[in-house]
């Protein structure tokens, strides 16, 4: 028997499925979503809290960490619509901070041992994440840069922590401190260009860049449980959020609710990890993206702005080293991962992306199909822990035409 083309007999064993991973204590509760063709499905499964007693619900909270970077692009694409950004200008009139860049010679080099940057840094060099800066995918304090980038605690090298950040202002000076450690537009580096576009979004918009957010895009989609801390009236619905300990392989709480570095509004609001959201909310921003931009009567974005985003915008020099990211199936659009080959179940064309604390949200032009997989275990890894693959496999066999 199907549903708008959603299964109810898979939808069933795709429950089966994911609370096998609770029932074996890989993580203590999840929330799954998958929509099609106008159906919705929610499975709330396990509890908020190792031992606890109170089980996860439809509307609990979750920390959508690098899920934020897809709406960070859409808020930036919302302001290059209206003339007041430019997808190729240099962002130095609004970052002078980032204005005469210099270039490590190599990435082991002392930080002095630069030279100059080719050109400036550009708006679609944040998009794309060619801005030359961001995560080093080596262990900590192999490079002296990394060692620059945590003892200023500017992110990127580590799981999102908004209670240790300097405001928005010391953030981007700190950031523009440091040489950049390849030639703008020449490398995918991940996760800072979009800590950079918040910055941008709010000095152009002249406001907080949660408050434009609230504004263009969280309000008109009726995305009310979404934002940068949980009120303390919705700090119920915040469960714990755990990782594995790499010697004794049990879990241990990252972030506790009680006393949560989300329960109060955080210094510096991270465009690049710092949202949390729900099930619903974040099917509201999917669901305006695969409507290419429109929401009932109301348009966030129009068409083209949302086939630019999904567009694979990366060339394979480029994207060179990234294959823990990107495999050789998939690359980079504007904040998004983009299906570019199809060796899975998904189509080409397939866009959205993962949350280091446990999430996941994509969606499916070809098959108009939404999934959201909400989960307070940290990931191990930038390589999808084994509950992603196993709800991507068990949403795609929902499918039934």
């Amino acid at each position: 028997m199907s549903t708008a083309g959603l299964s109810k007999t898979r939808l069933a064993r795709m429950r089966y499925v994911m609370a096998g991973h609770v029932e074996r204590g890989d993580l203590p509760g999840l929330v799954t979503l998958v929509s099609r063709r106008g159906e919705v499905h929610v499975d709330a499964l396990g509890m908020k809290t190792i031992g606890g007693s109170e089980p996860m619900r439809r509307d609990t909270i979750f920390r959508i960490a690098s899920m934020t970077k897809p709406i960070t692009a859409a808020a930036t694409l919302i302001l290059i619509e209206e003339c007041r950004l430019r997808l190729d200008e240099p962002v130095d009139r609004v970052l002078p901070e980032l204005a005469d860049r210099k270039v490590l010679k190599r990435l082991d080099s002392p930080l002095d041992d630069t030279v100059p940057a080719k050109r400036p840094i550009t708006v679609r060099d944040l998009l794309s994440f060619r801005m030359g800066f961001g995560s080093v995918m080596a262990p900590p304090g192999t490079y002296p840069i990394q060692k620059a980038m945590r003892d200023l605690q500017i992110g990127g090298d580590g799981p999102p922590n908004p209670s240790t950040t300097p405001t928005m202002d010391e953030w981007i000076r700190r950031l523009g401190t440091l040489p950049l450690m390849h030639q703008p537009g020449e490398q995918w580096m991940y996760n800072t260009g979009s800590d950079v576009l918040g910055v941008l979004i709010a000095r152009v918009a002249g406001q907080p860049l949660e408050a434009f957010l609230q504004a263009r895009i969280f309000q008109p989609l009726g995305m009310k449980d979404t934002g940068f801390s949980v009120p303390v009236e919705k700090l119920d619905r915040l469960p714990a959020c755990y990782r594995r300990n790499p010697v004794t392989g049990t879990l241990e709480v990252y972030d506790d609710p009680d006393n949560s570095h989300w329960s109060r509004p955080p210094a510096f609001q991270s465009g690049g990890g710092g949202l949390v959201s729900t099930a619903d909310d974040y099917l509201a921003f999917c669901r305006m993206m695969l409507d290419k931009g429109r929401c009932g009567g109301e348009r966030i974005l129009t068409r083209p702005s949302i086939e630019l985003m999904t567009t694979d915008q990366l060339t394979p020099e480029q994207k060179a080293g990234a294959g823990i990211f990107f495999g050789d199936h998939s690359s980079w659009g504007f904040g998004v991962a983009v299906t570019t080959r199809r060796d899975n179940l998904w189509a080409v064309g397939r866009f959205g992306w993962d949350g280091g604390l446990g999430t996941s949200g994509y969606s499916d032009p070809a098959e108009d199909l939404v999934g959201v997989l909400l989960t307070q275990r940290m990931m191990d890894s930038p390589e999808p822990p084994r509950v992603f693959a196993d709800f991507w496999t068990s949403a795609y066999q929902t499918i039934d035409d």
